[in-house]
């Protein structure tokens, strides 16, 4: 046995009290009168007996009583397998609040029985410890240390939210709460249903702080989820039939049939159809979009799916620009092919510029860049079409059969993309369209033997590195490539061997070819503008600067159907860059708007699909993770321990004795005082 408080074992001297007080209290006399003495003898031995073992009784009662009090200040303790915990501690109480917490455990859900754990585990702690408590939503009040009662206040607090976090994340997070403090002794707990998505216990450097776990797992249910969804095509355009992907999951290790799938697009309900999906698999299915208006456009696909219900939905927004501008940079005159081709175009609007007369800071206005029978490309405009490329841009190049090389190869250089070697006239034939590439997709109903391909009377030679990552687009008959395609950044370079005049290449009066190829180029690029974003995935949203009105503040707003709040903004040349952080807690569709009343564009959240695999890691599973990482992780089992204030109680201070002290104090009193009332000598 040993003994928590050791120093205050020096007050057994006190036992000298209770002695001192019986020598002198019990010692005195009573004088007693006497009609007859004849057994006064006898009476006089008969009664110093009695006294003398109630009064040593007493002071055994006393010595007892006294000797047990001191005791249970000095806290005895058998002490278990770890080393006790002195000193003032430092105690981190994570509890998972996502969304598969509202699941039900026994007769509560996961979120309940996480807060009776976190409570239990902080009442066993003394009221001198310092807490902290953590969830998903990394607030700010969640960053300090706090009192008992406030900790036990803040546990009673909390609520689902549609955050989920990385366990090596809590406690990264944990740690920089626990370090900010001075106490002697650092702990942490973290209390979830550690589903496969964030057990991350891999991650977990090695770290002094003690780490516990506790594992609450609830009955596996079914589900299915709306994953994502994505238009096919980069740019959507209006009177057209525009495809959406949707990919539909089952996360659950039995088949689903009849799974409705259905849409909701500007304010219009309609059913998709029913579908039918594997154990653990995922279906894409596509759902036509006609649209009929230029501007914003808000939807939500929508499937039926019981219990779990948080991933039923999948909000999106789209943009249906009223025109598609593009620049046509010359250096002698405008080209009536390309001018011939863009009018034919609906939505197309095409400016003619020359290259010693540029306007570079209308660039990022246009969505497709021609650079048109060029004989030199100067520095200047060699950046600002890097620029435009990297940002999300598109250039169409057309080499002057008189071109400087050298300037071409610099130009190209700083993409990087091949570069031209010397030009030489050459009949030559294109044998080979790439129709799986987005260019030239879908854009043949029916190839046949038929279709006619360009020819070409002279060309460049391009210098072919496979660290460019080329992709030709068409092919001549000698497998020279004729028209190649780069992605640079988040837009596409697009290189032509061949000048566009007729006297080098047909290609221009090969209208089924030369038509839809400038048509899918002005609208493609390696990055679509996002449909969709996730709640607490920290994106940064962007979108084109707005003008504000005179007198005005420049302050940016987004507004849902139940909260509004001002986003992080940051203003780059025509662009405004949008981070949420931790705002927003509802999904949806926010409108931004920079005045009252007059949204400008509108984002879509979605909740995150993290936890819609509701496979959660058996405990042995987990305990392989940790000695596999080599992490110190202490695995807790909630089933077996109903009582965690005793638990950690036992275990950081071995099996105490102290209330037992108490009560042996209060039962010597008690015995003393029958002894003194009730035993008349």
């Amino acid at each position: 046995m040993q003994f928590l408080f050791p120093a205050f074992l020096a007050a057994l001297a006190a036992l000298i009290l209770p002695i001192i007080i019986h020598l002198f209290y019990f010692r005195r006399f009573k004088k007693v009168y006497f009609t007859n003495v004849k057994f006064l003898k006898e009476v006089k031995e008969e009664t110093s007996n009695r006294r003398r073992l109630r009064n040593l009784l007493v002071l055994l009662s006393r010595l007892f009583a006294l000797a047990f009090l001191v005791f249970a200040f000095a806290q005895p303790f058998i002490p278990q397998d770890k080393t006790v915990k002195q000193g003032k501690k430092a105690v981190s109480v994570f509890v998972d609040n996502s969304f598969s917490m509202s699941a039900l455990s026994e007769d509560v859900s996961l979120l309940d029985k996480a807060k009776i754990r976190a409570a239990q585990i902080v009442e066993a702690y003394s009221p001198e410890d310092e807490f902290q408590v953590l969830t998903n939503d990394f607030e700010g009040r969640h960053q300090r240390l706090l009192g008992k009662e406030d900790a036990l206040a803040m546990i009673d607090e909390i609520k689902i939210s549609p955050s989920v976090r990385e366990v090596s994340k809590i406690f990264s997070r944990q740690q920089q709460t626990l370090n900010s403090g001075t106490n002697d002794q650092q702990i942490s707990y973290i209390i979830s249903d550690f589903q496969k998505g964030i057990a991350d216990f891999e991650n977990i450097k090695d770290t002094t702080t003690e780490i516990e776990i506790i594992p609450l797992q609830s009955v596996q249910e079914k589900n299915v989820s709306i994953d994502s969804a994505w238009f096919e095509a980069p740019v959507q355009m209006m009177n057209q039939t525009n495809t959406l992907l949707v990919k539909v999951k089952n996360h659950s290790d039995e088949p689903i049939n009849t799974v409705r799938l259905s849409i909701k697009h500007n304010g219009q309900s309609r059913p998709v159809g029913t579908l039918d999906l594997p154990a653990n698999s995922s279906l894409i299915d596509t759902v036509p979009i006609t649209i009929l208006k230029t501007g914003w456009h808000r939807g939500e696909l929508s499937i039926t799916d019981y219990p779990i219900q948080f991933d039923d939905k999948f909000f999106f927004s789209f943009h249906v620009a009223e025109e598609v501008n593009v620049l046509v940079v010359n250096e002698s005159g405008a080209s009536s092919y390309l001018n011939a081709a863009f009018r034919g175009i609906p939505y197309f609007k095409v400016t003619n510029q020359n290259s010693r007369a540029l306007e570079y800071s209308n660039f990022p206005n246009y969505q497709m860049i021609v650079l048109n029978d060029l004989r030199t490309v100067s520095s200047g405009l060699a950046n600002e079409l890097n620029q435009f490329v990297t940002n999300g841009g598109n250039l169409l190049v057309f080499p002057n059969a008189q071109a400087d090389v050298n300037a071409y190869k610099n130009f190209l250089q700083t993409f990087p993309t091949d570069t031209y070697d010397g030009f030489a006239k050459a009949k030559k034939e294109v044998g080979k369209i790439n129709t799986a590439e987005f260019v030239f997709k879908d854009v043949f109903q029916n190839k046949t033997s038929n279709l006619k391909l360009p020819s070409i009377e002279g060309s460049f030679k391009l210098n072919r590195i496979a660290s460019r990552g080329s992709e030709q687009l068409l092919t001549l008959r000698d497998g020279n490539p004729f028209l190649n395609k780069y992605s640079i950044g988040d837009g596409t370079v697009f290189l032509c061997v061949s000048p566009i005049s007729t006297d080098y290449s047909n290609l221009v009066r090969n209208s089924e070819i030369f038509v839809p190829m400038l048509y899918k180029m002005a609208i493609s690029g390696s990055r679509e503008r996002k449909i969709a974003y996730t709640i607490g995935a920290d994106e940064t949203l962007e979108t084109d600067a707005l003008k504000k009105s005179a007198g005005s503040d420049l302050v940016y707003k987004l507004k849902g159907e139940t909260e509004e709040f001002i986003p992080g903004q940051r203003i780059i040349s025509s662009k405004v860059y949008l981070t949420i952080g931790n705002e927003l807690k509802e999904e949806g569709i926010y409108d931004l708007m920079l005045e009252e009343g007059a949204p400008n564009a509108s984002f879509a959240f979605n909740y995150n699909r993290k936890e819609s695999d509701l496979e959660y890691l058996p405990t042995g599973e987990i305990q392989s993770i940790i000695d596999a990482s080599g992490a110190k992780i202490n695995i807790l089992s909630a089933d077996k321990m109903k009582d965690f204030t005793a638990f950690i109680g036992e275990r950081d201070k071995g099996i105490t004795f102290w209330r037992w002290c108490l009560i042996f104090v209060l039962a010597f009193l008690a015995i003393e005082g029958l002894l003194l009332r009730f035993w008349k000598v």
